[in-house]
């Protein structure tokens, strides 16, 4: 995986977490803290008709430089906003999300696969190129390293943005996944360690 100026490695073979949905999976690994959340043939299905984020968050911390690997789709009839925090952490006194990275697919109100950086949002990267079809299953990767961050579908690039002041990876860890107005369902999740060289980059000359 190639970012700007870093070359980013993982080995698929030794992930940090990897499960396939199930019942056992939801009560063991994730705290329900809002929305509806709950499984069914083969899938986490999360709804959440409300205008904020219906959250699933991980018991446990993954630290570092990470990336959550899953398959998603939105199930019909929503339309929108399959979404995923890393990094992250939870506000028990506001009863809301709190330090985090999260990337959204068909989100933002505009449909845009993004990256925001929460509680205060002033850091926002969208691309409204990539439109998510209802009810179709994709590959995605959200991670970061050293605070740049990245969106991956099906194996392509669709957004980066490198943080000027990133999440003190040692200190926040929790994934999870959420469902902002919105029915998702979530099939298989990884979380990997990623590692990085610097890689200078520069055109092939042309003429």
């Amino acid at each position: 995986m190639r970012l700007l100026h870093k070359e980013v490695f993982y080995d698929r073979f030794s992930p940090l977490y990897h499960e396939t949905a199930s019942e056992k999976m939801l009560s063991r690994d994730f705290d329900i803290k809002s929305g509806e959340w709950w499984y069914e043939n083969g899938y986490i299905i999360g709804r959440n008709p409300g205008q904020f984020p219906g959250m699933i968050v991980s018991k446990k911390d993954y630290f570092g430089n990470v990336m959550i690997d899953f398959y998603a789709k939105i199930v019909s009839p929503s339309t929108h906003d399959i979404n995923v925090m890393w990094n992250g952490s939870w506000d028990d006194e506001k009863n809301e999300r709190g330090v985090a990275y999260v990337a959204g697919v068909n989100g933002w109100w505009r449909n845009m696969v993004g990256i925001e950086k929460s509680p205060d949002y002033k850091l926002n990267v969208g691309n409204p190129l990539f439109s998510a079809e209802a009810d179709k299953e994709y590959h995605i990767q959200a991670g970061s390293v050293c605070g740049h961050c990245f969106v991956m579908i099906d194996g392509k690039e669709i957004v980066e943005i490198t943080d000027p002041s990133p999440i003190d990876s040692e200190k926040y860890g929790k994934f999870g996944f959420e469902a902002y107005a919105s029915m998702i369902a979530i099939r298989e999740v990884s979380v990997y360690r990623l590692e990085w060289q610097e890689s200078k980059m520069n055109y092939p000359r042309e003429f």
